[in-house]
């Protein structure tokens, strides 16, 4: 309809200005149209820079023993080895993932794959402590 009309005719004109002003940069099939401006990438800073700050927040009045995955999973692993039925029959393996969730999610806010000098998932210390847990899980219930 009208937008892909308006669109087309967007892309004609942007065409039109490149092969005038001899632009050789651009490669067909790339749209600038999901280009920043510096405005908007400032912009853009500004708000992901107070995300982050806020996110160093949020656990700043929690005792660390309660926002630390690794710290937490052996409080249950210690309840299951000490209390295997009481732990059983709280349905813990149900209820780990909603309880970790939103502590990943905060050390996820500033990860971005599609960086060139990510991490990995798999080296990111909460994800190590949920192998470990697993691990131990694993032992002690073939035992």
């Amino acid at each position: 309809g009208r937008i892909t009309e308006f669109i087309a005719k967007h892309r004609t004109s942007r065409r039109q200005v490149r092969e005038c002003s001899g632009d050789t940069d651009h490669h067909e099939g790339m749209s600038s149209d999901d280009e920043l401006t510096t405005a908007q990438e400032a912009e853009f800073q500004k708000s992901r820079d107070n995300v982050l700050e806020d996110s160093r927040k949020i656990f700043e009045d929690v005792h660390a023993d309660f926002c630390d995955i690794r710290k937490i999973l052996l409080k249950f692993q210690e309840w299951k080895e000490k209390f295997p039925d009481s732990y059983c029959d709280a349905y813990i393996s149900f209820c780990l993932p909603k309880l970790l969730h939103p502590l990943i999610r905060v050390q996820l806010i500033n990860w971005n794959p599609l960086e060139q000098n990510f991490t990995e998932l798999e080296e990111m210390p909460w994800f190590r402590a949920i192998e470990e847990f697993s691990a131990a899980k694993n032992v002690s219930e073939a035992k």
